[in-house]
């Protein structure tokens, strides 16, 4: 128990300063300055910025890119791009796990280049117009009338809560089911497996990339279910953008958009016999 305690406030201690970041500016466009925001929003930069952004080891950059989509300040591509493009735990692993220089520039690259260009791809095909929304003092009693410093800090504690319990019960959950058990429904050389891979690439939580990057190097998995997993995994991103966002269509949607993206670029890699 001292162990998932511990796993749980690490965690939480490695996203704060992302969340706390993603509220002050989301504050400072909300207090009158909402031009800055058509930069963030264009969909001529906005995704290949996200791709690029999003190769930062952690997850910290997925639960800010939320926030921000949350508030329509970035498009729905750039937010998908940044959680396509997130790796979390991965690159410090195969860093120490002794990955050769070649294999990780071709992991990373993959990860942007998808990211970069099905950011742009469903920033095209999705023509709901969102009117701009700077409204995330309208839920919460935040005291923005006393400066954004305070209501960013207080935005970034009432979410900092949720994160805690949440990922508190699904570390718990992992403890006691077993990350070998995990591992075990990921099969080499099964047609299937990058679908199985970017499943468990979903999970909100670092152990996914942990799991992924490991049977990779040990030799178990195929590089296929290696990107799927990895392009799924967007770490706490997600379970931040159920909390935050308030269409819950949207948010089954970019959910389902990053496990088919994941499943099939996986798919054809292995189809490919592409190896890293």
């Amino acid at each position: 128990m001292t162990d998932i305690i511990l796993e749980t406030l690490i965690d939480l201690v490695k996203i704060i300063p992302f969340l706390f970041l993603a509220f002050l500016l989301m504050e400072y466009l909300e207090h009158g300055v909402k031009k800055q925001s058509h930069v963030l929003k264009n969909k001529k930069v906005g995704p290949l910025v996200g791709g690029v952004l999003g190769i930062v080891p952690q997850c910290g950059f997925s639960v800010l890119a939320t926030n921000l989509f949350s508030s329509r300040v970035i498009t729905i591509g750039t937010l998908i791009a940044v959680y396509l493009s997130t790796s979390d735990e991965m690159l410090p692993l195969l860093i120490t796990g002794g990955a050769s220089f070649k294999t990780i520039l071709l992991i990373i690259l993959t990860k942007v280049v998808v990211a970069i260009i099905f950011g742009y791809l469903i920033d095209l095909l999705y023509k709901k117009k969102d009117k701009e929304d700077f409204s995330i003092c309208d839920s919460d009693d935040c005291h923005c009338e006393e400066g954004i410093l305070k209501s960013s800090l207080i935005h970034t504690l009432k979410i900092s809560f949720f994160i805690l319990t949440t990922t508190f019960l699904l570390n718990s959950l992992i403890y006691y089911l077993g990350e070998d058990k995990i591992a075990s429904i990921l099969l080499k050389d099964n047609l299937f497996g990058s679908f199985l891979a970017s499943l468990v690439g979903l999970i909100p939580n670092c152990c996914a990339s942990v799991i992924i990057s490991e049977l990779y190097l040990s030799g178990v998995i195929t590089s296929g279910m290696l990107i799927g997993g990895l392009l799924t995994g967007a770490g706490i991103g997600l379970l931040v953008l159920f909390k935050v966002n308030k269409n819950k269509k949207e948010n089954f949607l970019v959910l389902i958009s990053l496990y088919l993206i994941g499943s099939l670029v996986g798919l054809v890699i292995d189809l490919l016999h592409i190896a890293f």
